[in-house]
């Protein structure tokens, strides 16, 4: 396995790890991954994609340094998928390896991210990779000034 991050513009973005990161997230498009990537580049929002031994993309993260007055600086997850057909064969568990190292040369003091509470299976990995559930996330979905809801 093979894992890159990969540089804003690069096209392997949309060919290769968007496919895998519609597995996680269906809602989106191949424009609305653009727009994501645009607005979310000023934010620090960086990809990393892995890759079986064939070429073939099997895993997508994407994530980001934060600072913020709770953890000082952290790198967030926002998205750890692994394509279906290659769960359970270590690709998560080498994505997480990589972005901890990423936050080590960082010098962060945390990694974290969400899960839906659904998501039991992927519960399950991360306790067993060492991650610790502590806290509630909240939210109230909000609709866009024309009524629509705010997301794609």
């Amino acid at each position: 396995m093979k894992i890159i991050d990969l540089e804003y513009g690069d096209p392997r973005l949309e060919s290769d790890l968007l496919p895998v990161l519609r597995e996680l997230r269906p809602h989106l498009t191949p424009e609305l991954f653009a727009e994501v990537q645009d607005r979310g580049r000023v934010q620090g929002l960086r990809f990393t994609a892995a890759y079986a031994d064939g070429g073939q993309c099997v895993g997508a993260a994407g994530w980001r340094i934060v600072h913020n007055t709770s953890s000082i600086r952290k790198l967030y997850v926002d998205d750890l998928v692994t394509a279906a057909a290659a769960r359970s064969t270590g690709v998560g568990h080498g994505l997480l390896a990589h972005l901890e190292r990423h936050a080590s040369d960082e010098g962060c003091f945390e990694l974290n991210l969400d899960s839906g509470t659904h998501r039991t299976a992927a519960h399950r990995f991360y306790l067993r990779e060492r991650l610790d559930i502590v806290a509630f996330h909240f939210t109230k979905e909000l609709k866009s000034p024309d009524g629509e809801a705010a997301r794609g």
